[in-house]
């Protein structure tokens, strides 16, 4: 008999909020995990989520908590809906509680992000074999209005997801396909990380902004104003830069061009007409200030992974290091030192074929054997 799936939703901002009412919209019993309980209170009151936008109606939650074991406990999948930087603290917090049946879901992971949480639970409970899967970006583009209250955009026509090992992708694709027909299996988690196209459409546009951020507020449209043909070509050098190190590692991509064509169905002959002509950007508007996840998020879990990488490959990315030192300067931060790494990945040391094979089957093997 067909058992219907049970789903845990960690993070109760925009992303968790959306995914969190679609899933109850569609009738699947949904927990929404959130650590302040202040930041949850009316939707706990409630018990509801309203979608708006592309998507209307109303999702009736089954629970609504600040407790991370409540949360999870005696459901199918877990979608961990949250900013990569708090991907440290869910898996660290997730580790006691999770079970080998479960799948956990990072949507997105950014680069590495699938990588970094096994190696997380593996440290704190290493007996627990436990799937994550991998999104190359969210499923949606949303903004909650209120609490309990959010804007759907757009939804893509196809997200990729991969498994962590790869050879599970298979399986998990099969279990949600009637939940999410979007996800599409990639070839593994180098795939979804290295097609991660928020480290190209976050920082750099709010960076070179960052001046009429200040001075406006965030009142212009992101990527129809914010990417002038100037913008676009320090985007364009950057999504170079990304493929040349994916090149390196055998991962299949695309450039962001190509990837607004394929996932928006949106077409110009420059990067800034395909941004204009993709109608899922349209409403957004820029961050009101430089204080933003776009910055804070996707520099150390998206640009500084694939900095990082090109370092331990031989690769020179001088575009991405002046992102990087730039995001740095604006934020008095140094994001070189506390920015996602090959080590936190789980990979120091390893060549080329031997990440290759632990992505697809969870283990390295050498001439002298097989290591876990």
């Amino acid at each position: 008999m067909f058992k219907k799936l049970k789903f845990a939703v960690i993070g109760a901002g925009h992303g968790g909020q959306g995914i969190a009412g679609y899933l109850a919209y569609k009738g699947y019993e949904v927990n929404l995990y959130n650590r302040s309980i202040e930041k949850i209170k009316k939707i706990k009151q409630r018990g509801t989520i309203e979608l708006v936008g592309s998507i209307v109606g109303f999702g009736r939650l089954n629970l609504v908590t600040n407790s991370i074991e409540q949360a999870i406990k005696n459901v199918d999948v877990i979608m961990v809906v949250l900013p990569a930087s708090a991907h440290k603290f869910i898996a660290k917090h997730i580790a006691p509680f999770v079970t080998p049946e479960q799948y956990i879901v990072l949507n997105p992971g950014r680069t590495g992000g699938a990588l970094e949480f096994k190696s997380i639970i593996a440290r704190h409970n290493p007996l627990k074999e436990v799937c994550i899967v991998e999104a190359q970006t969210m499923l949606f583009a949303c903004r909650a209005l209120e609490q309990g209250k959010v804007k759907i955009f757009s939804k893509k026509e196809e997200v990729k997801v991969a498994a962590l090992p790869a050879i599970r992708n298979n399986e998990f694709i099969n279990m949600i396909h009637e939940v999410f027909p979007e996800f599409m299996p990639a070839t593994s988690v180098l795939e979804t990380s290295f097609n991660n196209v928020g480290a190209l459409l976050h920082p750099i546009p709010t960076i070179l902004n960052c001046g009429r951020i200040e001075n406006t507020k965030g009142n212009f449209k992101y990527y129809i104003e914010g990417v002038t043909p100037s913008v676009a070509k320090i985007i364009e050098q950057v999504d170079y830069e990304r493929m040349l190190v994916a090149k390196a590692l055998g991962v299949k991509t695309m450039s962001l061009k190509e990837w607004l064509a394929y996932t928006y169905n949106a077409y110009g002959n420059t990067l800034c007409e395909a941004l204009k002509n993709t109608k899922g950007y349209w409403g957004i508007m820029a961050p009101t200030n430089l204080d933003t996840r776009y910055i804070y998020e996707d520099v150390p879990q998206s640009l500084v992974p694939i900095w990082d990488m090109a370092m331990h490959l031989g690769i020179q990315t001088p575009t991405i290091d002046s992102i990087i030192h730039l995001a740095s300067i604006l934020h008095n931060a140094d994001y070189y030192k506390s920015g996602r790494k090959v080590i936190d990945m789980g990979l120091e040391g390893l060549s080329v074929e031997e990440i290759r094979r632990f992505v697809i089957n969870g283990q390295v093997s050498d001439s002298r054997g097989v290591v876990a």
